[in-house]
Formats: C-alpha cells, sequence, structure tokens
C-alpha cells in the first residue's frame, strides 16, 4: 500500500525508474487514467498528478486524445536546471491542474471576485481605449523604468505611508510575481539559502526553487514573522535575503504590528539581512498601518507592489521601489528579460489612480471585504471550524482541519463537486509530520451554501 502523504510522486518515480531502466522505451504509451487508479489502488487525480509531474520532469509527453507518452527526450539524471523546474512545478502541480478547469465554486481563490475590482472604476478608461481616444497612446520605445506620471503618482502615493522615494527610484514590472522574479534573478544563485514566511506566498517559493535556492520557512504568528526564529535561522544558514508580506498576509490574513517591525528590523541590521517587503494589499490597507520601508526608508528593504488585487488580474501592473543601485541593476535586468513592460497597461492604471472614482472604489472595497470577512467567520463557527485568526485584513482566512482530515485529500474531493480549495501544504516551506492541516479560504466564497453542505458531511465522517 503507498503511503498517504506521497502517493503521485511514488507512482512518478516508479513510472521514471521502469523509463530509466529501459522497461518502458520511447512511444510507450503508459496506462490510461483509470486504469493506472485502478492498479495502484488511488483516485484518478492522483494519477493526473503523477502523470503532471512526470510530464514536468521530461519523461512523458501527453497527446490529445490519445493519451500518455514515453517522451523521446529523455532527462539527464544530473542535470540540475531540469531538477529545479521539477521541484518549482511539484509546489503547485495540484493547483495548477485546478486552475485550469472551471469550478462552480471558488472558494481557494487567491483574488476576489471579479464584480468587486472589475466595475465601473474601469469601465469608462476601457471606454476611451476602444474609441481611440487622442493622444492616450504613443508608439515609440519608453524608458524601461516605466511610464513616468504613474512613477510619479506612485511616488506620491507612497510618501502618504511615510515611504520617502522619488520617482526615479520606482521600477514598474509586469506584477508582483514579475518583480520577484527581476530581484531572484539579479541578486540570488543557486546553491544560496533564502529565508521566506511560513506559511508564506507559495508561487514565490516556485520561483525560488526554480532558482536552485534553498528555502528556509520563518515562523509567522499573528504579529507578523517570529523575530526570534528569524534570528536563529538567518544566524545558522548564512541567508542574506527574507522575503516577507507584512500586511494583510497571504494565506493568514495576519498583519505586521509596529513592535514587531522594529523587532524585524533590529535582527536585519545585526545580521546584516536585505528585506524584500510584499505588500501586495497597499491600498486596501491604512497608510499609517506597519510598513518595514517606512521604518527602514528603503535602506535595507526592497519594496514590492502591484495593481493585480486590488483592480484588476488582467492588468499586470507592479512596481519595485529600493535604492537606486538596486533600481539601476533591475532595470538592467528587465531590458535584458523582457526589454520592456507594456506603457498601454500603465497608461490604463495611471489613469484610473487618478480619476476620482478610484478612492471610492477602495472605500466600496473595503466595505464589502468587511462584510464578508463577519460573515464567513459566522459560517465556520456553525460547522465547527475556527479560523487561525477572526480579526484579519485582506480576503483570507487560515483555517485548521480536525485532526483526521488531509488538505491534499479534502482538495481533490472537493473538486470532485467542483468547489476549489487552497490545500495548506502548498504555503509551508517545511510543514512538520503531525502537525494539523489548514486550508486558505477566500472570504468571499465562504458563504456558499454548496460549500457548507461539503464541509458538514465532510466534518461528520472525519
Amino acid at each position: 500500500m503507498l503511503s498517504k502523504d506521497s502517493k503521485a510522486e511514488q507512482i512518478a518515480a516508479r513510472i521514471a525508474l521502469s523509463i530509466d531502466e529501459g522497461v518502458l522505451p520511447k512511444g510507450t504509451r503508459l496506462r490510461s487514467l483509470r486504469a493506472a487508479a485502478t492498479a495502484y489502488n488511488v483516485s484518478k487525480n492522483t494519477v493526473v498528478e503523477a502523470y503532471d509531474r512526470l510530464i514536468a520532469r521530461g519523461y512523458v509527453e501527453p497527446r490529445h486524445g490519445a493519451g500518455y507518452y514515453v517522451s523521446g527526450i529523455r532527462p539527464r539524471t544530473d542535470d540540475p536546471v531540469r531538477v529545479r523546474q521539477a521541484e518549482a512545478v511539484d509546489i503547485a502541480t495540484l493547483l495548477r491542474e485546478q486552475l485550469e478547469h472551471s469550478f462552480t465554486t471558488r472558494l481557494g481563490e487567491g483574488r476576489p471576485p471579479p464584480e468587486w475590482v472589475e466595475g465601473s472604476v474601469l469601465k469608462s478608461h476601457l471606454r476611451n481605449i476602444a474609441s481611440g481616444q487622442r493622444g492616450l497612446f504613443e508608439h515609440a520605445y519608453e524608458s524601461p523604468t516605466g511610464y513616468l506620471p504613474l512613477r510619479e503618482t506612485l511616488s506620491r502615493t507612497l510618501d502618504e505611508r511615510s515611504i520617502a522615494v522619488r520617482p526615479q527610484n520606482i521600477l514598474l514590472t509586469l506584477g508582483a510575481n514579475h518583480a520577484f522574479d527581476l530581484i531572484i534573478r539579479q541578486y540570488l544563485r543557486a546553491g544560496d539559502t533564502v529565508l521566506t514566511d511560513s506559511p508564506g506566498y507559495y508561487p514565490l517559493f516556485a520561483k525560488l526553487k526554480l532558482a536552485g535556492t534553498r528555502l528556509v520557512g520563518v515562523r509567522r504568528n499573528h504579529n507578523g514573522p517570529d523575530a526570534d526564529d528569524l534570528a536563529s535561522k538567518a544566524q545558522s544558514s548564512g541567508a542574506r535575503f527574507f522575503f516577507t508580506q507584512s500586511l494583510a498576509h497571504n494565506p493568514t490574513g495576519s498583519s505586521l504590528t509596529l513592535g514587531r517591525a522594529h523587532d524585524i528590523l533590529r535582527v536585519a541590521e545585526r545580521l546584516d539581512l536585505i528585506i524584500v517587503e510584499d505588500d501586495a494589499f497597499g491600498d486596501l490597507m491604512p497608510a499609517s498601518a506597519a510598513r518595514l520601508a517606512a521604518l527602514d526608508q528603503l535602506r535595507r528593504v526592497i519594496y514590492v507592489g502591484t495593481f493585480a488585487k486590488i483592480l484588476s488580474a488582467s492588468l499586470r501592473v507592479g512596481y519595485v521601489a529600493a535604492s537606486a543601485d538596486i533600481i539601476g541593476n533591475l532595470v538592467n535586468m528587465k531590458m535584458l528579460t523582457i526589454v520592456n513592460s507594456s506603457g498601454y497597461v500603465e497608461r490604463i492604471v495611471h489613469a484610473v489612480l487618478n480619476d476620482g472614482h478610484y478612492r471610492h472604489h477602495l472605500k466600496r472595497l473595503n466595505g464589502r471585504v468587511r462584510d464578508a470577512q463577519l460573515s464567513a467567520v459566522r459560517a465556520l463557527r456553525k460547522l465547527g471550524l475556527k479560523p487561525w485568526l477572526e480579526d484579519v485584513d485582506g480576503y483570507y482566512l487560515w483555517v485548521e482541519l480536525p485532526e483526521g482530515l488531509d488538505d491534499i485529500e479534502l482538495t481533490r474531493r472537493a473538486a470532485r463537486e467542483s468547489i476549489f480549495l487552497a490545500p495548506g501544504s502548498v504555503f509551508e516551506v517545511d510543514r512538520i509530520p503531525g502537525d494539523p492541516g489548514h486550508l486558505r479560504l477566500n472570504v468571499a466564497y465562504v458563504g456558499d451554501p454548496r460549500c457548507a453542505n461539503f464541509f458538514a458531511r465532510e466534518l461528520a465522517t472525519s
């Protein structure tokens, strides 16, 4: 019998070994999903995950309508790039499989409902584009730093947050993930140790693994990262970079307190750490909220923001604020990798931010989020589920599962009922065996009766 925690990996490893040893030669058709599920005594979803891992590692290729076949491009087992790619893809295999399909209920969604963020605040600007508003766009290469008026607006916004930064110290990117990618490419090398929140932002984990770095998780509690844990792990590992999300943390919903922020910066100063601070929900949070970049004034903090979570996931615009030398390095890396970001989209975002409707949009969105949070906590209480933190910021609740409920298996069962869940395992760098499982729940979807019915049945049988 395969162990519960690694069924897909054991199946993938068994098939990979057969391919390496020549038992399954090039062009061999693998068992169908149904036949493999029967042979290994697992669900079809487990077989899908195992086959996805084999595809990511170059062992198998899918043929539309014909099944899965042994690839003609055999991976070298000592190829470090191939290994890193496989590790990065493995982190998000299950969520990727789910995100590529249509789900009736998206309880594990990372973004708010489209109607919350893509309403009237965007419509007038998109109409202007459709009608070819004169002067909106210019057909020419522009500064790789990004559209200057938007950087000027961001400079004023950050000044309200007590982060003094000039427009030339702001680099526009294709969202926060692109910003992380530039920082990782510029400053980290294979074999480097990197500190991150745990639980934390799993797409960042994938990027760091792809770069060949070694991740070390820093415990997160209600007040932010544990400063003592950060100091201990930074000192023992020799890490120079710490990636953290201070406010409306994904996935726990916790926010950094002022006292904890001072503690973190003292550790960073003493151990010469560079901190990459993710402020994805910055526009939803008070300007006076505790931010490391405000206390540090970008001496050893690199500050990352985005509009994907607040305005629209389709408008891929983010930014980095940092010291002049860091921005100079990241501009060069941006030019080498993508040449430039979209001046068209940056103009749209600039127009929205300078429209009087944007602040009204933020006020309305904050109200929707707060109402949804209160409703979600009440609904979970009725089910006997208690969030790790009830008074959260942002869209997420981090919910502990009762003993006997495995987050990955629960996610698969929910998928069969067209309910998308985000299992806690993918957000944890180094989950301790025996620790309870968790789910990240989006407050906007907790009230769906289908979710309540699903959890009620699962909890009754656990």
